[in-house]
């Protein structure tokens, strides 16, 4: 058993791409063409990190209470972390890509981390080594 994907609600596939894998620098692993419940046009856009099985599926938003729920899946809390090997490099080429931190680096039990928000304006935590 694995958790094989997890739901970001986002208001656009492309900008949303572009973030992920640029300013992110995950894969592109799947966009491809679906239609909603109902038969409406949608796409099934899958991204994730590279060498991870767990990957992040982008949902354009669809209707108020979706719309709603952009930027605040986790209720204004951290939602989402991402480990990275090499703390200092990531964090300088995500800072360059234009991600947005919300705190500085900081030191914790787990490891080094700084919050950021992502192209829908959910936080996450970037986390690396202890010490």
């Amino acid at each position: 058993m694995r958790l094989d994907l997890v739901t970001i609600i986002v208001d656009d596939y492309d900008r949303a791409i572009r973030y992920f894998t640029g300013a992110l620098g995950f894969e592109l692993v799947e966009d491809s063409p679906s239609r909603t419940n109902d038969g409406r046009p949608k796409r099934w856009v899958v991204v994730r990190p590279p060498g991870a099985q767990t990957g992040i599926l982008l949902a354009r938003a669809d209707g108020e209470r979706q719309t709603a729920a952009v930027g605040e899946q986790a209720a204004g809390r951290v939602g989402f972390f991402l480990r990275v090997d090499d703390f200092d490099s990531a964090y300088e080429r995500m800072t360059a890509a234009g991600v947005e931190f919300v705190t500085a680096p900081r030191a914790e039990p787990y490891g080094r981390v700084a919050v950021f928000r992502d192209v829908a304006g959910n936080r996450w935590d970037l986390l690396g080594p202890a010490g």
